[in-house]
């Protein structure tokens, strides 16, 4: 069931109807949103459920395993066992396919021609996603940071909660399963704020991100039949396409979570007002780079050790994350990429120099700030070259083709209505940089009337154009 549907339209108001009906009985309100959170899954594959179950029961025994054993070696045993099926799982369905075909171009680079077989499936939405759920679980038992959960709805709830089930955020359970046993109360003001939240993702997701898709897909498609400047603009194109894309989709987990009483994680930070590559990280994707920061970094030895050892660190994680976004050699270079990309802030110990938010308190911001976020924002229209792009040849001839002579000239594909909305849309996110998402309080200190008249044309906005098509989320693939 996609966010962005008809289906999720009238699935979400029922739901909360029932949950707010059971006030005062978190048992069967758990059990509610378990059940709902199953149905929301089994309506893309139910035959998927039975994975999402089965790693849910796994992590649970392993859990309950680990905390009564009297045995360094037997707590050990219980932590491997759930960390490699959890792997296991999640290697055959997203990577098989890739080392296989990528073993047999390797032996046939050396003239020996073989079958290799493939599997014929399918990815299963959002394994990625829980499967490190899990993994935090477990490795945070393991480290004795928590205590195995008892309850089995409990921990369900906490891996299949349906707002962050196929795209994150990436929860923590010291975070999230506090909130699954503690009660909740309905709050008028959080919910409505929830409501705005999901207004805006949806007007990210449908209104920016889709209607950025349909002509980035058309100039990378014929990229070599395209000037150089439509080539960049095409590249923009992506790049506000993916942000609005996810970062739509956290805002409506966000929004949604908190309709039923729950504070997700945080997991865009308006990315593209970065300073530095540092920065960037820092607000792009926060779940999933401090998932890595935890539980490999800092594994790895951190930021101690040495400058060859940071660099090194350094590098793995962005390498990793590369390819724990897909099983192609451009997630590869793109992980790479950024990771050059950061270097001289790691070099030079200036990776933690803009932590505060751009601008704050003032309308605009200087030129070192403006051309900072100019040049961070350019080298991440590059990068996403790589994320975007069918294989590493084709990325390579659009990079060149599009640094051309015609570079500068007009683009031959150029829609006055989209570009108009982007520069609309980035602007409401650049008045709204210091709030949690763009619109949280933008226009309160204005008339009703004026914050009515802008929600309603939002909201006939986001009608019209769902009615139009309804993409798939990009970070399902994931």
């Amino acid at each position: 069931m996609l966010f962005n549907s008809l289906n999720f339209a009238f699935f979400l108001p029922i739901i909360f109807a029932l949950y707010w009906m059971l006030n005062k009985t978190r048992k069967y309100q758990n059990i509610l949103l378990l059940i709902s959170s199953y149905f929301f899954y089994a309506c893309w594959d139910w035959r998927f459920l039975f994975l999402l179950i089965f790693s849910t029961l796994l992590d649970y025994y392993t859990g309950i395993k680990m905390s009564e054993s009297k045995t360094v070696q037997s707590k050990k045993v219980w932590f491997w066992l759930s960390v490699i099926i959890n792997l296991g799982f999640l290697g055959v369905f997203k990577y098989y396919n890739f080392f296989a075909t990528s073993f047999g171009e390797l032996l046939s680079g050396f003239g020996l021609q073989v079958n290799v077989w493939t599997l014929n499936v399918i990815l299963p939405v959002g394994i990625s996603f829980y499967t490190f759920h899990g993994l935090s679980y477990v490795i945070d038992i393991y480290n004795d940071k928590i205590k195995a959960e008892r309850d089995f709805i409990d921990y369900s709830l906490f891996v299949s909660f349906f707002p962050l089930l196929v795209a994150g955020p990436i929860e923590r359970a010291t975070h999230l399963l506090p909130q699954v046993k503690n009660d909740r109360t309905f709050n008028y003001y959080n919910a409505v704020d929830g409501l705005r939240q999901i207004l805006w993702g949806l007007f990210k997701k449908v209104v920016i991100a889709d209607q950025c898709a349909i002509y980035a897909n058309t100039i990378f498609n014929s990229s070599s039949d395209q000037s150089g400047s439509t080539l960049a603009l095409g590249a923009v194109f992506f790049t506000i396409q993916i942000y609005g894309d996810f970062s739509g989709y956290s805002d409506i987990a966000l929004g949604t979570a908190r309709l039923f009483g729950f504070d997700l994680l945080r997991n865009f930070a308006y990315p593209y007002f970065s300073r530095d590559i540092a920065e960037f990280w820092r607000r792009w994707h926060i779940s999933l780079s401090s998932w890595f920061k935890d539980y490999l970094y800092i594994p790895l030895g951190g930021s101690k050790g040495g400058m060859w050892l940071k660099i090194r660190n350094t590098f793995i994680i962005f390498l990793v994350s590369g390819f724990w976004h897909g099983a192609n050699w451009t997630f590869i270079a793109w992980g790479l990429l950024n990771a050059l990309y950061i270097m001289p802030s790691i070099i030079f110990n200036s990776n933690r120099n803009n932590l505060d938010t751009v601008a704050q308190g003032r309308f605009l911001p200087t030129f070192k700030e403006f051309f900072s976020i100019a040049i961070t924002f350019s080298l991440t229209v590059i990068a996403w070259i790589f994320f975007r792009a069918n294989n590493i040849t084709h990325a390579l001839s659009y990079i060149s083709n599009m640094f051309s002579k015609q570079l500068l000239s007009v683009p031959t594909i150029m829609p006055p209505k989209l570009i108009l909305f982007i520069i609309l849309f980035m602007l409401i996110e650049w008045l709204g940089r210091e709030n949690k998402f763009a619109i949280e309080k933008l226009f309160l200190r204005f008339s009703p009337l004026f914050r009515w008249v802008f929600y309603i044309v939002i909201i006939f906005m986001i009608f019209n154009y769902t009615l139009q098509d309804k993409p798939q989320f990009i970070y399902f693939q994931f």
